[in-house]
């Protein structure tokens, strides 16, 4: 009768083994599937890819489907094995055998076999395995959504809380890791990377870390005789200006550089008939807060090249253009108008002479570094927030890796130093 029992349950065992096999495979093929090809796929009408893209999407789902009927079923073959097993052998021998065999059993053919295939070939058993998971997540799915209300409710006396939409990974950390891994591999240039990156970090960056500052904006009196002014308008390297009234804080408009010469034109080169206020264009003023995506957006939107950043008083902070939201992305742009100020200067030594207004993310760019940038936007900006205070020429700090040493100093302003490489970590023995 035992040996009876042994035959007629041990398929049953294999049988729940198997599903576990494919269980873990399932979870493996669809965390490891590449998301742009199964978009890619899905585009080009497979519907096993538009399935996958179905799952994944709502992946905490998935996931905790997967986990809920993977332990069910191997419970469910463990307990048949301990059944088994004490009624053929007596004792704690028979509960201690069916412990070591499942373990075996389950680690190495519903565990670690399923999973090494499915990782393999991700993308094929993602598309292969997504017909059962659809039936998995729609078995398990509402059970997992009740595992998961009963986890935020027992956290939530701690301070813990998760809202039901929470993902688990974020796309713009997915993305970057996958280029910083594909560059490390060789297959991604550096260019590139930057570029990739430089994309990803639009939405995370404010127009004042890329703006120009107003102590450095170039812009023209509206008093001014209208022979000096349009000599002040060829003598900018810009082609829109922007113009005051009274004060620099009292901008009025800017100055196309193209209306002026279509008004020098229309007045046959007589200066004296320009009439300057009418050619100018209202400026744009945007708050201080106006992330680079959403800018970079309204320039499109509104077919415009030139803000105005303010602050939340109204005062005057400094100019961005999408020239320079797009050198976030491409690097720096230079035409032949544009007068080169290289400000970052390697030594021979391997040391950077470096002007203080340089911005941390193009140090970064030029020097491959990778200095943070999240308290200051300048190389000065970081000395003086990590020193907490304004250095005096020829102190050198330490931060980071890298040597900062000042050379100039004007004011409170730090306006020259020198930086050293990554300096090497110790190793420890």
């Amino acid at each position: 009768m035992i040996t009876a029992i042994l035959v007629g349950l041990a398929p049953a065992i294999f049988i729940l083994l198997f599903f576990s096999a494919v269980i873990s495979a399932t979870e493996t093929s669809m965390t490891a599937a590449s998301r742009s090809r199964m978009h890619k796929l899905e585009r080009d009408g497979d519907k096993a890819a538009a399935r996958v893209n179905r799952l994944i999407s709502n992946q905490e789902k998935l996931i905790g489907a997967i986990l809920l009927s993977n332990n069910a079923i191997n419970i469910g073959a463990s307990a048949l094995a301990t059944t088994v097993l004490t009624a053929a052998i007596p004792g704690p021998t028979g509960p201690l055998v069916a412990t070591v065999m499942m373990t075996a059993l389950v680690v190495i053919f519903a565990e670690i076999l399923p999973k090494t295939l499915a990782i393999a070939q991700p993308d094929r058993a993602a598309r292969l395995l997504s017909l059962p998971a659809t039936w998995v997540v729609k078995i398990f799915g509402p059970l997992a959504n009740s595992a998961q209300w009963v986890v935020r409710l027992t956290l939530r006396p701690f301070g813990i809380k998760l809202d039901m939409e929470t993902d688990v990974l974020a796309a713009h950390e997915e993305i970057r890791g996958a280029v910083e891994y594909h560059h490390s591999e060789g297959l991604v240039e550096n260019r590139d990377r930057l570029m990739l990156g430089g994309v990803l970090d639009l939405a995370e960056m404010d127009v004042t870390q890329v703006m120009v500052h107003r102590k450095s904006i170039s812009m023209i009196d509206i008093a001014l005789p209208v022979r000096e002014f349009v000599a002040a308008v060829l003598a900018s390297a810009h082609t829109r200006t922007p113009v005051f009234r009274d004060e620099p804080e009292n901008i009025v408009g800017f100055l196309h550089a193209k209306d002026l010469l279509r008004a020098l034109a229309e007045a046959d080169g007589a200066m004296d008939r320009v009439d300057v206020e009418a050619m100018l264009r209202e400026p744009w003023f945007i708050p201080d807060t106006t992330n680079l995506k959403d800018q970079l957006n309204a320039f499109l939107k509104r077919h415009k090249h030139f803000a105005l950043v303010v602050d939340e008083y109204g005062g005057l902070k400094g100019l961005i253009t999408l020239e320079d939201i797009l050198e976030e992305i491409v690097g720096e742009i230079e035409d032949e108008h544009d007068v080169t100020v290289p400000g970052v200067r390697p030594q021979p030594d391997g040391s950077v002479s470096v002007d203080g207004s340089v911005p941390i993310r193009d140090l970064n760019r030029a020097m491959d570094w990778d200095l943070p940038d999240e308290d200051a936007v300048t190389v000065a900006g970081l000395v003086i927030h990590e020193a907490q205070t304004i250095p005096r020429v020829g102190q050198t700090f330490i931060f980071y890796r890298h040597r900062f040493q000042i050379v100039r100093r004007e004011r409170n302003q730090i306006t020259a130093l020198r930086v050293s490489p990554p300096i090497e970590a110790p190793v420890e023995e």
